[in-house]
């Protein structure tokens, strides 16, 4: 069973930066994109940043020139490098992987969440 492990959240000041990692584990064939959302409260969960297995990415527009999304094929692992913070940026991030693996065949895989907040 696909497993994704995040982390690097916490607490930061506004302005400040940081890094969050997902690692995904077990019987993955190939991975399609991987991706970030966020969960506000009384908000919908919106996409963060996406990445593809080109290396395309897509980012909210809320996040351009602040937040850059990469990742390490080999290693199955994508990460969120977040700059310039503003308490609006706080959330409950999650790791999102759309891949094909064992036993579920092609689907969205998510994982548990990390926290984020920013302090003004």
């Amino acid at each position: 069973q696909v497993q994704l492990m995040e982390s690097g959240g916490g607490l930061v000041q506004a302005g400040g930066s940081l890094r969050l990692s997902c690692a995904a584990s077990g019987r993955i064939f190939s991975i399609n994109y991987m991706a970030w959302y966020r969960q506000t409260p009384g908000k919908q969960r919106e996409l963060v940043a996406q990445i593809t297995s080109g290396g395309n990415t897509n980012y909210a527009d809320s996040v351009k020139g602040r937040f850059t999304i990469s990742r390490d094929s080999a290693e199955k692992k994508v990460y969120l490098q977040m700059d310039s913070l503003k308490p609006e940026d706080t959330g409950v991030y999650s790791c999102n992987v759309h891949a094909l693996a064992l036993p579920d065949g092609v689907r969205d895989y998510w994982g548990q969440g990390t926290q984020v907040t920013v302090s003004s």
